[in-house]
């Protein structure tokens, strides 16, 4: 026997709200591990981020020396 379209609407929206008692959950559970982390936890993962971004973009490499005004040299022609 079919159901009807209340009884469909009725249980999307149980479904739904069992889903966001779910995400809430998870939220909070990860704000309690975040206030339970150390300080130094949170610079060393500042530090990773940041070598990975420099590795990234390349950035540790040397960069080419600039020309300096007082070295140039000019040719008579």
């Amino acid at each position: 026997m079919p159901r009807g379209r209340s009884t469909f609407t009725k249980r999307q929206k149980e479904q739904a709200r069992q889903q966001r008692q779910r995400d809430k959950a998870l939220r909070k559970s990860e704000r309690k591990q975040v206030k339970s982390a150390s300080p130094d936890d949170e610079i060393r993962e500042l530090h990773e981020h940041a070598a990975a971004q420099a590795a990234l973009f390349d950035v540790e490499r040397e960069e080419p020396p600039m020309a300096d005004d007082n070295h140039i040299e000019y040719r008579k022609q």
